[in-house]
């Protein structure tokens, strides 16, 4: 597995780098400090399986950065590890293109944790952002609000959750569930994450399960 540590700090890096060693998956490790370092190297021909980066390194000129690298390497897992806990942050991120969202407030267990959803083919979302916690940013959640976050039942569910829900277990995309919402494929990206974690599954194929016996 080719994996790709962006960020301007060594010293970050390396813990990155230590933490990813943990798994069991060979990896090989490229590793950048700025932005055009980044573009140099996912334009350079490597298939990168996972992309961890920083947002606002040197020659970061805004989100869509990520839009361009998602676009250049669409099956490469794109995960933000930020310093930002700004909600606007997390939306704009997770619209374009990335798998995940890591303050770099988490801990390191939680860190791993969040890793191991996004190759196990989830989105990571930290929990604040389900709660509502983070700072608001009036595209998200207008109408509802996300509160008892945790493994349980479907009376969990906010009516706009249930939407969602309905909607998975027809199979359909996020795209799709965003066209028929009117929301953005971000907002509808959290609804999904909150709704794995209300129901305590862990893909989408469960949750559409556990909606067909509700």
């Amino acid at each position: 597995m080719n994996v790709l540590i962006a960020d301007d700090h060594l010293l970050f890096r390396d813990g990155l780098r230590r933490l990813l060693s943990q798994f069991k998956e060979e990896m090989t490790f490229f590793e950048a400090s700025t932005f055009d370092e980044v573009r140099a190297l996912t334009d350079g021909g490597t298939e990168f399986e996972l992309i961890l980066l920083d947002l606002g390194m040197p020659g970061w000129t805004g989100f869509n950065e990520l839009g361009a690298i998602h676009a250049r390497l669409p099956r490469a897992l794109l995960v933000v590890v930020s310093g930002s806990e700004r909600r606007a942050d997390l939306m704009s991120a997770l619209e374009n293109g990335a798998a995940g969202y890591i303050p770099k407030s988490s801990s390191a267990k939680v860190l791993l944790g969040a890793l191991q959803l996004v190759l196990a083919g989830g989105i990571y979302v930290p929990a604040e952002a389900i709660r509502g916690d983070l700072v608001t940013n009036p595209d998200i959640l207008a109408d509802d609000t996300l509160t008892n976050v945790g493994p349980g039942g479907g009376e969990q569910l906010t009516p706009r959750q249930r939407e969602v829900l309905e909607r998975l277990r027809e199979g359909k995309s996020n795209k799709q569930i965003a066209h028929e919402l009117g929301l953005t494929e971000g907002t509808v990206k959290v609804h999904v994450t909150a709704i794995l974690r209300l129901l305590g599954v862990r893909n989408r194929t469960q949750a559409a399960l556990t909606a067909q016996g509700m």
